[in-house]
């Protein structure tokens, strides 16, 4: 075995996991092959800015930002232990990416503590998702702007967790999903940063919702989702993280002015003896309750 010190240090840079070592003042001082592949940031951008700056504005599922309370880099150079946790880090492109992140402190030869280590990886399964996609490809069900579900390909969805559930009473719920203020964006910044707003949004909602639900755009900036095997409080649970998430989305205008995305929700569950028809109209009527108290919100029925 090799036992020259740039040999692992060129085996750790291109490892797939993202890798990055930060000092006592939380600097960062290393950055991998794999951490600027899934943050979309290069190396010479990120290295000798700090963790608190908060590029990736680490967020936890209830919206908490960890970069500014609760960094675990900070806990584990003040406790001297490991931290695990699951949470969301913002892409350079600023959609949302969930991670699994490992952190570990680093000693010095005489044993006190001079950084941390944070090892992250992509927490989707991004074999299967893959494998989808290119599938709905294939048979015409995937929306060309967003890279998601199309129209045609969500309504046959939810025939079939329809007839499921006249069955075999298999519940389950649907979101509706509005971009907010969408007109004004498209007015004020262009078609096409309207379009990388949606691009943002369909990125976010289809790496935060679980893996047994569709989420798909139903046209314009509206997507539509179903969420499997749900009681009232975990669709009310699912919608306001799906809020929470979208929230921390943000985009880059051509002028370079960072657009702070939002989305409105208006969620139910299938009832019995109901046609789609009308399942879709309350979810559109609990949509516009959202928008009406003010939007960046979820509405359940």
């Amino acid at each position: 075995m090799d036992s020259d010190p740039s040999f692992y240090k060129n085996l750790l840079y291109h490892i797939r996991d993202g890798v990055y070592f930060v000092d006592r003042d939380r600097r960062i001082r290393y950055w991998n092959e794999g951490a600027a592949r899934l943050t979309g940031y290069s190396e010479n951008e990120i290295i000798g800015r700090f963790c608190h700056d908060n590029i990736l504005s680490h967020i936890d599922g209830c919206g908490n930002h960890l970069c500014e309370n609760g960094c675990p880099l900070s806990a584990a150079m003040r406790d001297g232990q490991g931290h695990e946790g699951s949470v969301f880090l913002r892409h350079r492109l600023g959609h949302r990416v969930p991670v699994s992140v490992r952190v570990q402190p680093i000693y010095a030869k005489d044993g006190s503590i001079e950084g941390a280590v944070e090892i992250f990886s992509d927490n989707t399964t991004q074999t299967e998702a893959v494998r989808k996609t290119e599938e709905m490809r294939r048979l015409a069900f995937l929306d060309y702007l967003t890279q998601l579900p199309n129209r045609r390909f969500l309504e046959m969805t939810l025939q079939t967790a329809l007839a499921e559930y006249q069955v075999h009473r298999s519940p389950f719920g649907v979101m509706a999903i509005d971009v907010d203020s969408f007109k004004h964006i498209n007015d004020e910044f262009g078609h096409g940063c309207g379009d990388r707003v949606l691009q943002g949004i369909a990125k976010t909602l289809s790496k935060s919702l679980r893996p047994s639900d569709i989420v798909g755009r139903w046209g314009g900036d509206e997507f539509l989702a179903v969420v499997r095997a749900v009681d009232h409080r975990e669709l009310a649970i699912v919608a306001e993280r799906s809020v929470i998430i979208a929230h921390n989305t943000e985009i880059l205008s051509d002028q370079q002015t960072r657009i702070q995305a939002s989305i409105s929700i208006g969620a139910t569950r299938v009832r019995s003896n109901e046609a789609l028809s009308e399942l879709l109209l309350r979810a559109d009527q609990m949509l516009y309750v959202s928008k009406s108290a003010g939007r960046d919100r979820a509405t359940i029925d």
